[in-house]
């Protein structure tokens, strides 16, 4: 299913004043260049009302390092451009920005560890000739009942206290291993430095006064294990990038970002552990349009065909390729439950659009997320892979988009992304969406549900869930 939309609004009744939300999930590097080339396909396709024009915007994790610069005003292409190409608004994204190593606990964990084990002789001798008199007497009858029992049980019961003795008296067992591989206070720095060289706020509340944009992004309170919503009238206590930062922390890979007003610093990771889109947070402040992007999908691998060379199963292709498809999955499921309860939710009476790669994707599935040198390949599948799902339901976006006063073309979207087929290389430059090459008009689409397509005069039911096809 490419697009999936939840219609519950009167489409014969115009709603070009209703409140228009973006929501972006998470991705990494390989599905944010994925969503990026995706936005770029929908940004060519909105005739009137451009990506950078929405009302309300909701990043989480990658979706909210490009939610940033998009509710400031920088367009998709330019941001496509700072992945891959020859920015001129925002300064180039390297791998430096986001491979950045955690040089200090890198270097001082292992050697507060070397210091441990280096004092660790002493530090037990002096424990043991401490405990081992005022235990005495109980270390005296564990060995009267070893001895007039040998066992197993009886022989523990006896190294017992001295084993606990020795393992506190022992290093820290987490001092060893850092907090994170990587440290992305750099990407706080490039969206901060790109948002001033565009004379774009960097705080929640300058957003909304300067711009009249909504922009909410999430993170998840490592201490508390508490989900966290940044937004001019929600928790303002940071300024975006630094939000960006907090909500971009995957854990493991980055450490948790240390980000607050001075002296109530809170630590926090990647927004992706708690909320996998979060459509609830732009539903409850106002958003009767939703279009979500979600970047991440399990692969569906239909009557085991084949996944890579001569191997039929995901199973076979080892513990990574395993884990990768547990994790999208454990997003698309939360995500989908999402969807679910706002289509019960009789308070909410909008539209939702969800943009999703198909599940039969396989060439996105064996992208690696964290991939640096798979972006510019990602951006362009990403733009593919949207177009074509626009091109398919483009009556029933049509219809639906139209009640909000936006209009679309299908024939703006053009071929590519890039110049040259989309093939890999340097030296091009993105084509915008004001000078996008003409396509084909669309053939078609195929019949969005019961009922027919948006052009079908038949008058519909006010709820109907519309699935993409595969």
């Amino acid at each position: 299913m490419g697009i999936t939309i939840v219609q519950k609004s009167d489409l014969s009744k115009p709603q070009t004043e209703a409140r228009c939300a973006l929501v972006l999930a998470g991705g990494a590097i390989s599905g944010g260049a994925f969503k990026l080339g995706g936005l770029a396909a929908l940004d060519r396709f909105l005739v009137n009302k451009k990506v950078t024009d929405f009302d309300i915007y909701m990043g989480i994790s990658a979706g909210a390092f490009l939610a940033a610069p998009i509710a400031g005003g920088i367009e998709p292409s330019e941001l496509v451009e700072a992945f891959i190409g020859h920015p001129t608004r925002v300064t180039p994204f390297r791998s430096r920005d986001f491979y950045n190593p955690n040089w200090r606990e890198l270097w001082e964990r292992p050697l507060s560890a070397v210091r441990d084990l280096t004092t660790f002789g002493p530090r037990m001798t002096l424990a043991l000739l401490r405990s081992v008199p005022r235990q005495w007497g109980d270390l005296v009858a564990r060995a009267r009942d070893f001895l007039a029992e040998p066992s197993g049980e009886t022989a523990e019961q006896l190294v017992e206290p001295v084993l606990r003795t020795i393992i506190d008296a022992g290093p820290s067992r987490t001092s060893v291993l850092p907090s994170g591989l990587f440290d992305n206070a750099t990407i706080e720095r490039w969206v901060r430095e790109n948002l001033a060289r565009n004379e774009a706020p960097n705080t929640f509340r300058d957003l909304k006064l300067k711009r009249g944009k909504s922009l909410y992004i999430g993170a998840t309170n490592i201490n508390t294990a508490q989900g966290v919503v940044f937004g001019h009238d929600e928790d303002n206590s940071v300024t975006i990038s630094e939000a960006v930062q907090a909500s971009t922390a995957i854990p493991g890979f980055f450490k948790p970002a240390r980000v607050g007003p001075p002296g109530r610093e809170q630590d926090f990771v990647d927004a992706a552990v708690r909320k996998t889109a979060n459509i609830s947070t732009a539903v409850r402040h106002g958003a009767q349009l939703v279009v979500c992007y979600n970047p991440f999908r399990p692969f569906v691998n239909y009557r085991h065909r084949l996944v890579a060379n001569d191997r039929s199963s995901i199973a076979d292709l080892g513990m990574v390729v395993v884990l990768n498809q547990a994790f999208r999955t454990l997003l698309h499921s939360r995500l989908r439950l999402g969807i679910e309860k706002l289509k019960l939710d009789e308070s909410f009476r909008g539209d939702v659009v969800l943009i999703e790669p198909t599940e039969t994707d396989a060439r996105f599935f064996s992208m690696n997320p964290i991939a640096f040198w798979e972006r510019e390949a990602a951006a362009e599948h990403g733009f593919q892979s949207v177009k074509q799902s626009l091109l398919r339901h483009f009556d029933s976006l049509r219809a639906i988009l139209g009640a909000y006063g936006i209009e679309v073309a299908a024939e703006a979207i053009g071929e590519h992304l890039l110049p040259g087929g989309g093939e890999p290389g340097g030296g091009r430059r993105l084509v915008s969406s004001a000078g996008a090459r003409r396509a084909p008009p669309p053939e078609p689409a195929e019949p969005a549900g019961e009922g027919g397509g948006a052009g079908d005069k038949k008058k519909r039911p006010f709820l109907r869930l519309v699935s993409g096809g595969r």
